[in-house]
């Protein structure tokens, strides 16, 4: 039989018994008169409403992650590990098990509350405080709980589950059979308790239904057993809740339902059953939570999670001929002692509800998102929708907030501390991108597809630039990808390509794997913006022909080109100039950049050229350079703008140039503008690298009718300054 036990056995039954024990359990028995009392028939359906409205869609969701993956040991913990990662399925597993082990002793207590009858009459006749006899009645029941795990374990629990679950149907045979003091019901008016309050009481009862899910290690077949388990028991129980909540309205009085914590004792054809009842719920429910809180702190051993290794090595460990988590079953035990020792924890169940709430919470968001991204690896054969998965995740936060705002804060806060001290443990930097990526995958495409369809003529007020760059100096050099990483930082868009020579093969589709994670690494070391991709060629022709036709990463079309030479390489600059009509023809603005020794020097210092002669130019330059002052590289820089023109034009110039700095059209300072006139004899190119000299970027404008001209000397002879963006608009910009 134990080897049996251990290839996994169980069938259903035991995933609804371990539910349903744990849904009808203490708080039916103590607390759900207080609730008809205090809000009223149609105030205690609504808060069965409410509390169901989180755990249907959350059964839902389990029902139908679990028809989709394999199961094993751990149930939600595993589920939630792999969707959203070992680390942070790992801080909501440990708060998790926390919850399960300390549910242990809260079910332990209310079982010895079931012995208040005879205790009573003990305390007449011995005169030992009542208080004192329930809390031995616990430790010892959590010591024979111990017991029955380190020796016989699931399996005799399994048997212990059916003979309690007897007795809960029997109990609640009778209690309906009675007839109590007859009532007119009482729908709205209570006793002026807040709804909250009654809410935060009552809601404990319905948490249970995922008891069962931390067997499906030992099932047969979980994803079957864990849908209609959990399920089943979810429906059967808020069916009975309402039954019960009915009952209670017509057969006892408002002042017995809220000052007589075993009411259901009067009402029921015999009142004893209901004692007997109450201990059968929560031994049922103890021994629900023993078994399922050791699997699931045994499942995140396993996992190699805890940041400690003996603790994970001793945690991990089963016996051998079982399978059973015995050593996680003894800490779980010792947990729940501790807390049994320490009394009431009526404090620390609100806690567990936040704990349990969150795990619920994280079981819808997991099916909302995996509808949504619609995975083809994600086919379940039982299906929830994703709206079902969307209420639930959004009324478990909303319920936590409003049962009680500084225990959900505290509830988070573990989370995300136990999050980051595992973090600083654990290498897998992985945690939701899987379920995450599909869901941007998704959106990345609707936007697209929503884009093109709505594709109209840009305005300039929509202007922005969305700039692709084509380099084969990817990895000697990182001016270009400096450039655009600048330019893409919040305000334009960046895609940054890296030409490959040879024709496509196995052996250069690794080398560009191997590049395209090379050029990763550099966008995260440089925490950019730039989508960066590879492209194998064996011209560099080719490669801006293909590259210029590729849809841009915003879901606009792309509109400017970024190139890139080095001073002393001229047949680089030849290679650039050959294809700026491809660029000219897809119309697409043009930047070439000449970089130099001294690079961007301390990134202050923007230099702006304009002349009479490239006004077309000019707008786009400043808009440029007013974009790369927006990065945190150039947090203390400036612009400054030098205008060459003749001399009769000077003085009309700077009005008009003053005129828009005070307009606000110019975003430069006024000190920081200078008109230049043109003096016989002396080229523009000597003024710039006279007064350039200090600059960390200067722009420059260039018109194609002059680099037909004068080729590629054009951009050559600016030995005196460091690196220099030559801007050509394909159409002029309108500063607004």
């Amino acid at each position: 039989m134990p080897e049996l036990l251990h290839k996994g056995k169980f069938g259903t039954a035991p995933v609804f018994l371990t539910a349903i024990s744990t849904i009808l359990g203490a708080v039916m028995f103590l607390r759900f008169g207080f609730a008809v009392g205090s809000v009223g028939l149609l105030g205690t359906l609504l808060i069965i409403l409410l509390g169901h409205m989180v755990t249907i869609p959350t059964a839902m969701s389990l029902a139908e992650i679990a028809t989709n993956q394999k199961v094993e040991g751990g149930g939600e913990y595993y589920i939630i590990s792999r969707s959203f990662g070992l680390t942070i399925g790992a801080a909501i597993g440990i708060a998790l098990y926390l919850s399960q082990a300390i549910s242990v002793a809260f079910y332990v207590i209310a079982f010895s509350e079931a012995f208040e009858p005879v205790l009573v009459l003990l305390q007449g006749e011995t005169g030992i405080p009542l208080a004192l006899s329930k809390r031995v009645i616990g430790l010892v029941s959590v010591l024979l709980l111990a017991w029955l795990m380190r020796t016989k374990g699931a399996k005799t629990g399994m048997w212990m589950l059916y003979v309690v679950v007897a007795i809960l149907a029997v109990s609640l045979i009778m209690f309906f059979a009675g007839t109590g003091t007859p009532q007119e019901s009482v729908l709205w008016d209570g006793d002026g308790t807040d709804f909250f309050v009654v809410f935060a009481i009552v809601f404990p009862a319905f948490t249970g239904m995922t008891a069962g899910v931390g067997l499906s290690g030992d099932l047969k077949d979980p994803k079957k057993s864990i849908p209609q388990g959990t399920l089943f028991a979810t429906l059967i129980g808020m069916a009975i809740y309402i039954i019960i909540a009915y009952k209670l309205s017509i057969s006892a009085s408002q002042e017995s339902l809220i000052n007589n914590q075993l009411v259901m004792s009067d009402i029921a054809v015999w009142g004893p059953i209901i004692p007997i009842g109450l201990a059968a719920a929560t031994i049922s429910s103890a021994l629900g939570s023993v078994m399922v809180a050791p699997r699931t702190l045994n499942a995140i051993a396993s996992d190699r999670t805890i940041p400690i290794p003996r603790l994970n090595n001793y945690l991990a460990r089963s016996n051998k001929k079982t399978g059973e988590p015995v050593n996680a079953s003894m800490v779980t035990c010792a947990i729940a002692f501790v807390f049994v020792l320490a009394g009431d924890v009526n404090a620390v169940a609100e806690i567990i509800s936040m704990f349990f709430m969150v795990t619920y919470g994280s079981i819808c968001l997991i099916s909302l998102l995996e509808n949504f991204a619609s995975n083809p690896g994600y086919r379940p054969s039982f299906k929830s929708k994703w709206y079902i998965s969307l209420v639930g995740a959004v009324l478990c936060i909303f319920m936590m907030f409003q049962i009680n705002t500084l225990y959900a804060v505290l509830a988070i806060g573990l989370m995300v501390l136990t999050y980051y001290v595992l973090t600083t443990y654990r290498d897998d930097k992985s945690d939701m991108s899987n379920i995450f990526s599909g869901v941007i995958f998704q959106i990345s495409r609707n936007l697209h597809v929503f884009l093109q369809k709505s594709k109209q003529e840009e305005t300039m007020d929509e202007w922005r630039p969305s700039v692709v760059a084509i380099s084969k100096d990817s990895f000697s050099r990182h001016d270009e990808f400096d450039l655009l990483r600048w330019i893409s930082h919040r305000k334009g868009f960046g895609m940054y390509i890296h030409h490959i020579d040879g024709y496509l093969s196995k052996e250069s589709s690794e080398k560009a794997k191997d590049s395209l994670k090379r050029l990763i690494r550099l966008t995260q070391v440089s925490n950019s913006s730039v989508f960066v991709d590879t492209i194998i060629n064996p011209s560099y022709k080719a490669s801006i022909s293909q590259t210029l036709q590729l849809p841009g990463v915003s879901g606009k079309e792309n509109n400017m080109a970024l190139f890139e030479f080095y001073k002393t390489r001229e047949d680089s600059l030849e290679e650039i100039l050959d294809n700026i009509g491809l660029v000219k023809a897809v119309g697409y603005d043009t930047c070439i950049l000449c970089s130099s020794e001294k690079k961007f020097g301390f990134n202050n210092e923007i230099h702006i050229w304009m002349t009479s002669n490239d006004y077309q130019n000019a707008n786009l330059m400043i808009y440029l350079a007013y974009i790369i002052l927006g990065h945190p590289d150039w947090q203390n820089g400036f612009i400054k703008l030098f205008a060459i023109h003749p001399d009769d034009e000077v003085r009309s110039e700077r009005v008009k140039l003053l005129e828009m700095v005070k307009t606000g059209r110019l975003p430069i300072s006024r000190n920081n503008i200078r008109i230049i006139p043109v003096k016989e004899g002396v080229a523009t190119k000597d003024v710039i690298n006279e007064n350039s000299q200090d600059a960390d970027l200067t722009i420059v404008g260039f018109r194609s009718e002059y680099v037909k001209n004068l080729g590629k000397d054009y951009f050559l002879g600016y030995d005196n300054i460091g690196n220099v963006l030559f801007v050509n608009s394909q159409n002029e910009k309108e500063i607004s």
